[in-house]
């Protein structure tokens, strides 16, 4: 168990370069909106031109995948990161930040399309859920670490040094990677099946006995090549997608970016006209990011995934009503604010058990093994799509609909993801990835 353990660890910190870019934008826009004289669509641009580029990389995760392997996909995702932060840092002009930060964007999709799936294929039954959580928990700890690096620049205002930091968790993920094996799915899917019973036994010291049928298994759900974006339209894989596809937009869509992207801004409406203050304030909600995946990684595999589903998305609702309830009664410091900080906590909390880990885990497990990395890149495409909208449009909305309107909206969407869960989600706690791909073939042959 030690070793999946570090190389789930490992290969989560691809959620470092998600994590650290979303929370350090919320911070450097602050600086570059006055450097760059950027309008409401201006900051927008510069914020969702990471998720324009992660749609790219997404798109082109599937087959990249399937061709060189996970572990491959994802040093390489690392080097692009790289290329891209230290470009956002040097960037003299609007049109140069946005397509280095495009570039930024390339990386993530690769990393946030290929390690949970990686992560998932290494992982044992029982504990599959709080390890393809390490992906999640990186996430929260790169948004936290990236409010503390605002924080530090926030006198100096220094914009590039924020942005240009982000090379670090990079390079920590590239050295890692180096070490860890291949998917032992992805070796027999390629024919290597020799080396796939090395990397199992490497990764599963507990239970050696287990190896011949777990090989078994995998060889038993495969075909000899990996499957075509054809191959997505199979019945039992369109109903797979249906969740997975949904749970990508739900959670863009019920306003998790705009808190992370925005919080210093949002927390500037509450009364507090402070900028040090603000980022302070971003802090704590990113806190309690951090500390409620801890509890999801405990909970996952016991709760199990529905149950955390529909409480988080109940919760979420009442609290973004509740933020909008603070806006219409006013909140102009005092306790107004306190009361908005609370509620932008409780839902950032709510989030983190639920929507937040769930939705990575869920795309990397539903899905045959032949068309993973295809079905799962169509997920993340989703997702990051909607994140560019949602992103693009947030300060167009506050703009149309007043800060109340626009969180009455996300609380509205949150109702919706409830209702999505409670019909059409299933449990996936404690079954191999080749049992849950029959609760799909057995929900598809019942429509048929």
């Amino acid at each position: 168990m030690r070793n999946v353990i570090l190389t789930a660890a490992i290969a989560g910190l691809g959620g470092l370069l998600f994590g650290y870019d979303t929370g350090v934008i919320a911070s450097a826009l602050l600086f570059i909106e006055p450097d760059f004289g950027l309008s409401s669509f201006g900051s927008g641009l510069v914020v969702a031109a990471v998720p324009i580029g992660a749609v790219a990389g997404a798109a082109g995760a599937g087959r990249l995948s399937d061709r060189y392997g996970r572990r491959l996909l994802i040093i390489g995702s690392a080097v692009v990161f790289i290329v891209g932060a230290l470009g956002s840092a040097a960037a003299d002009s609007e049109a140069v930040l946005v397509v280095s930060r495009v570039v930024v964007g390339i990386a993530i999709g690769l990393a946030s399309a290929t390690a949970p799936v990686y992560i998932s294929e290494v992982s044992p039954p029982a504990v599959r859920g709080r390890l393809v959580t390490f992906f999640q928990l990186s996430v929260t700890v790169g948004i936290v670490v990236a409010y503390g690096v605002g924080l530090a620049f926030e006198p100096s205002g220094d914009w590039r040094w924020m942005l240009g930091l982000g090379a670090l968790p990079a390079v920590f993920l590239l050295i890692g990677m180096l070490r860890m094996p291949q998917s032992p799915r992805w070796l027999v899917m390629a024919g290597r099946g020799y080396e796939a019973k090395a990397v199992l036994a490497r990764i599963r010291e507990d239970d050696p006995e287990l190896i011949d049928a777990e090989l078994d298994e995998i060889s038993d759900s495969i075909v000899e090549e990996p499957g075509g974006w054809r191959d997505l339209l199979a019945g039992a894989v369109r109903a797979a997608l249906v969740v997975g596809v949904g749970l990508a937009i739900l959670q863009q869509v019920s306003g998790i970016n705009t808190v992370i992207y925005f919080a210093p801004t949002i927390v500037g409406y509450t009364g507090i006209d402070s900028s040090s203050a603000a980022i302070l304030a971003s802090v704590a909600v990113g806190v309690v990011n951090v500390g409620m995946t801890v509890v999801a990684i405990r909970l996952l595999d016991r709760a199990g995934r529905r149950p955390l589903l529909l409480w988080g998305s109940a919760l979420m609702a009442i609290a973004l009503s509740l933020l909008a309830l603070v806006f219409i009664l006013g909140a102009g410091g005092g306790a107004g604010s306190l009361v908005a900080i609370g509620s932008l906590m409780l839902y950032v909390g709510a989030f983190a058990v639920s929507l937040g880990p769930i939705f990575w885990l869920l795309n990397s497990e539903i899905y045959p093994l032949p068309v993973r990395s295809k079905a799962a890149a169509v997920g993340t495409m989703a997702n990051w799509f909607f994140n560019f909208l949602v992103s693009l449009t947030f300060l167009l909305l506050i703009d149309a609909l007043g800060r109340s309107g626009a969180f009455f909206f996300y609380a509205a969407i949150c109702v919706l993801t409830f209702l999505f869960c409670l019909r059409l989600v299933p449990e996936t706690k404690g079954k191999r990835l080749e049992e849950i791909q029959a609760v799909f073939e057995e929900r598809a042959g019942a429509r048929a």
